[in-house]
């Protein structure tokens, strides 16, 4: 199945809410675990989350890493919004800082005070009609020798199986939250596409695996060039 591009940003407030209120549980959780498994010195510094949506994963790692600071960016107005009222409400206002801002364009203050110790991102990649710009901007945010873990959808064989995949894990969510789960999935690269978008990056070093039937995950350390 070939990939069908979605809108790269989920800006409306309903689309947004949606997301937010979904449960994520399951693979903000195993993006958790991956990090710890193939990075377990790791645990402070300055990290940045590219494509951080409602804020669910920065407060997991700023819970987790107590000597940890996070900068927490999203292209959607609509998901920082969101994302700070989590983070306030998660007490971690002092640790998590949010920066509405899309790859690609000139960062706010909060980006280019880096470099950072570590840059993650969650299902970002597969809205990203351009994917160089995620990878362009690890190289330019990250230490030298960061971890870096990049952790998306994997596209199914076809349709069908997206339909498949939608009921399983999706089945009792609202009905906007299935239709752009499953637009996600058409969306979302393959294993060998994301290679090839690492050998153009110089990040071919980078590890790309699948870790779930519908997720891979891409990690490794900044080289020095």
């Amino acid at each position: 199945m070939k990939r069908v591009p979605e809108p790269e940003l989920m800006d409306e407030p309903d689309q947004a809410r949606a997301y937010a209120e979904a449960d994520f549980e399951q693979p903000n959780a195993l993006f958790v675990d991956t990090f710890v498994r193939c990075f377990p010195n790791f645990n402070r510094g300055r990290l940045l989350d590219v494509g951080c949506g409602p804020a669910d994963i920065p407060i997991r790692f700023a819970r987790l890493y107590p000597a940890l600071n996070v900068v927490a960016v999203d292209g959607a107005q609509s998901m920082i919004t969101l994302a700070d009222r989590a983070i306030e409400r998660a007490g971690m206002a002092t640790r998590i800082s949010t920066l509405c801002w899309r790859i690609g364009q000139q960062p706010g203050p909060g980006v280019n005070q880096g470099p950072f110790d570590a840059v993650i991102s969650n299902s970002l990649l597969h809205h990203l009609n351009a994917p160089e710009t995620l990878w362009r901007a690890i190289s330019l945010y990250a230490k030298i020798h960061a971890p870096v873990l990049v952790m998306d959808l994997r596209r199914p064989r076809s349709q069908h199986a997206a339909n498949q995949i939608v009921e399983q894990y999706s089945g009792n969510e609202p009905e906007i939250l299935k239709r752009d789960f499953y637009h996600s999935l058409l969306a979302a690269y393959r294993e060998d596409e994301v290679q090839e978008q690492l050998i153009a990056a110089g990040l071919s070093h980078f590890n790309v695996g699948r870790i779930s039937d519908r997720h891979l995950a891409v990690h490794g350390r900044l080289s020095a060039g």
